[in-house]
């Protein structure tokens, strides 16, 4: 029960704060009430100033609220205790004759100053600062999330740390919304000052004089005292609360307390203070002055500032020799190789893998460092994050370093460790891709482009306009660089997939669709399997966006007893739109196809083992499609489109793994997997040639 109580205390105390503004309390009750007003204003204050940023104190809009509530409850006490019984408690008493001290009108002068500093000063300035602080906020948000967006794709940060950043920006714009609206609060509470100790006022010299019979300067200064006291047990709190409020608008983010950064700013400052205890010291000349206290305050800041200046120079010639000294081994300095490795845990930070590294030689360093110039950081994010919109999965972070084993202009690209990529560029030089038909030849360097392994040529500045002119297609080295890295991290991206990303993206479908994600992973497809499918997809270039598509369709399959490439088979099927999208051009796809006669003898080579199904076909006719093949590739020459290889679903799977051994870039679909919509064109059709060549030879003998 009692925890209930303290769990919901806030609650019961806002419900109590509005019974004050009904109920009547005893004098000794409230004045324990306007301490506590006072000393939490006191405490707010000083949470306010010690602060290093806003979100510090994120209730503070929510507190500003109930303490203004607080305060009016009380006044309406004071004010029903002082038109009514003349005796509203000690505090009020004792604080109404401090500030008159026998004189109303200075009191009355003084009270209305402090009102009118808080209305006019703070309370005007904080309401200003607010709507400012809330607009910008509200307009830096979609560029602060492309900020996080950038450093999640470059691999600076990670999704936790991208999350924990985009809620620091929702809630910042929060408060200072909040902030914006609160301040109107504050203006209220000065406003409402000024209104009830004029009540208190006029009702209390008429009660006096028609109800109690007393003469009115009488009345006049019995009721002018605790009006008085009334107005400054509640503006003095009004007061810091307002200061508050200013301070936690106006508070930047630091890494410290406000007492902290004006200490360290100011004398930060040296030439400051001795600037201006020299203008102290020259008006403690002029005649008519007060010489003692310029001179005074002149003197002391002319000696501050050389003392600051004497500090900050020493501090500068040691760190200078820091930094100039030679590194000499001593006790102190960091261990050597030898020593560090021997703690075997430090051993083990030598078996971590790097999803995908990019290695470079020294010239390509200009390319990478965004401090020379370079793009290649900014180009591999937009790389990043176009893939994931097209393929539905996001590259891991590369790492970018430089490496003297490799040439000057020589770079390598490593997939979990191992090299699985390397190239050669020149900086100061352009690639010219030959067209077919060259309209003209072209002085350059020969060579072929990395990435498509095109016939090519490294050519000087000054010839590229010319090369462009001939039809050569012009590419600068960051390009060709960037473009070898995208084809091969595209080619190896079913390998970077593993467990972690797999259930990553099923997180990601569960807030979509949770109730398929219940029902069938894990129950129906394991981890394992799942990730199993996914990498089959990438591998032949499917994209995996629609996870849920794919986890209803394999759900489905592995209900019925289906193997693994059955299913993907049947996925495929299921992703036929998106399949299609991908390979056609203008609403038409441009196949080859093979005849039915290899199609039987490809079925028949189907033979199952322990590990699976596995095509073991006969080397001639083997070699019978290949040849064939490469001479039906040629007519792909000229098209946009690639090259693709339509056959039955029954031998798709099979039949792709052996093609891609000798042409990595040739697709092999399925009747299924084209939509209806779309115009099939056969450019060739691969025949049986083995039959015919047994033929002739029996004919022969």
């Amino acid at each position: 029960m009692l925890k209930r109580i303290l769990d919901n205390a806030i609650a019961l105390f806002v419900v109590v704060v509005v019974m004050f503004l009904f109920i009547q309390l005893k004098p000794w009750i409230l004045d324990i009430l306007l301490i506590v007003n006072l000393g939490l204003s006191v405490m707010i204050l000083m949470i306010t100033m010690n602060i290093s940023e806003a979100l510090d104190f994120s209730i503070f809009p929510s507190l500003l609220l109930i303490t203004t509530l607080f305060r009016l409850g009380m006044n309406v006490s004071s004010t029903r205790m002082i038109l009514t019984t003349g005796d509203p408690g000690v505090v009020i008493n004792n604080f109404g004759a401090l500030i008159t001290q026998g004189d109303i009108v200075v009191g009355f002068v003084i009270f209305f100053i402090i009102v009118l500093v808080q209305l006019i000063v703070i309370t005007k300035g904080a309401e200003r600062v607010s709507e400012v602080a809330a607009r910008f906020t509200l307009d830096a948000m979609p560029g602060k999330q492309m900020a996080i967006d950038a450093d999640l794709s470059s691999g600076l940060i990670d999704e936790q740390q991208a999350r924990v950043r985009r809620e620091k920006i929702q809630k910042e714009a929060d408060f200072y919304g909040a902030m914006d609206g609160a301040t109107k609060i504050v203006k209220g509470d000065s406003t409402m000052s000024i209104i009830i100790t004029l009540i208190n006022l006029v009702g209390g010299l008429l009660i006096g004089m028609f109800s109690r019979g007393m003469e009115p300067m009488e009345a006049l200064s019995s009721i002018c005292i605790l009006t008085i006291g009334d107005g400054l047990v509640s503006q003095i709190p009004s007061l810091m609360i307002s200061t508050a409020t200013g301070m936690i608008v106006t508070r930047s983010v630091s890494d410290g307390s406000l007492n902290m950064d004006v200490a360290g700013q100011f004398t930060a400052q040296p030439k400051a203070f001795t600037a201006t205890g020299v203008i102290l010291l020259l008006l403690s000349v002029i005649p008519g002055t007060p010489t003692i206290p310029l001179m005074g305050g002149g003197a002391v800041l002319v000696g501050g500032g050389y003392f600051l200046t004497r500090r900050m120079t020493t501090q500068q010639q040691a760190a200078a020799a820091a930094a100039q000294a030679p590194e000499e081994p001593s006790e102190l300095s960091a261990p050597s190789e030898s020593d560090y490795y021997k703690d075997i845990n430090n051993v083990y930070t030598l078996l971590s893998v790097e999803p995908v590294e990019m290695e470079f030689g020294y010239s390509l360093i200009p390319l990478v460092d965004e401090s020379h110039g370079g793009k290649l950081i900014s180009r591999i994010v937009i790389f990043r994050r176009q893939y994931a919109q097209d393929m539905g999965f996001v590259i891991p972070s590369i790492r970018l370093h430089d490496s003297s084993a490799l040439g000057t202009n020589q770079y390598a690209i490593r997939i979990k460790g191992e090299v699985v990529a390397q190239g050669e560029i020149l900086v100061d030089y352009y690639l010219a891709l030959e067209p077919p038909n060259p309209l003209g030849e072209i002085d350059g360097i020969e060579t072929i482009e990395p990435a498509y392994g095109i016939p090519s040529r490294w050519i000087l500045p000054e010839n590229k306009e010319m090369a462009e002119i001939y039809g050569y297609n012009v590419i600068d080295p960051l390009s060709v660089m960037l473009t070898h890295l995208a084809e091969t991290v595209k080619k190896h991206a079913y390998e970077l997939l593993n467990r972690a990303e797999t259930i990553r993206l099923v997180d990601n479908l569960k807030q979509a669709s949770p109730e398929l994600v219940e029902e069938a992973i894990p129950a129906i497809i394991p981890y394992s399997k799942l990730e199993k499918l996914l990498r089959n997809l990438l591998q032949e270039g499917v994209p995996i966006k629609d996870l849920a598509t794919i986890v209803e369709t394999a759900a489905d399959s592995f209900a019925q007893g289906r193997d693994l490439d059955m299913v993907t088979e049947q996925v495929r099927g299921a992703l036929a739109r998106t399949i299609t999208r991908r390979f056609c051009e203008d609403g038409q796809l441009r196949v080859i196809t093979l005849d039915a006669e290899v199609e039987k003898k490809i079925i028949s080579s189907l033979t199952r083992n322990e590990q699976g199904v596995y095509l073991a076909m006969g080397p001639e006719l083997m070699q019978s499609i290949i040849s064939q093949l490469a001479e039906h590739l040629k007519k792909f020459g000229d098209l946009s489109q690639t090259p693709v290889i339509l056959v039955s679903q029954v031998i798709r799977g099979y039949f792709s793994k052996m093609i891609t051994q000798f042409y990595p870039h040739v697709y092999v679909l399925s009747f299924n997997e084209i939509t209806n919509t779309v115009q099939i064109q056969a450019l060739g059709n691969i025949a049986d040639q083995t039959a015919a060549q047994a033929q002739r030879r029996a004919v022969g003998v």
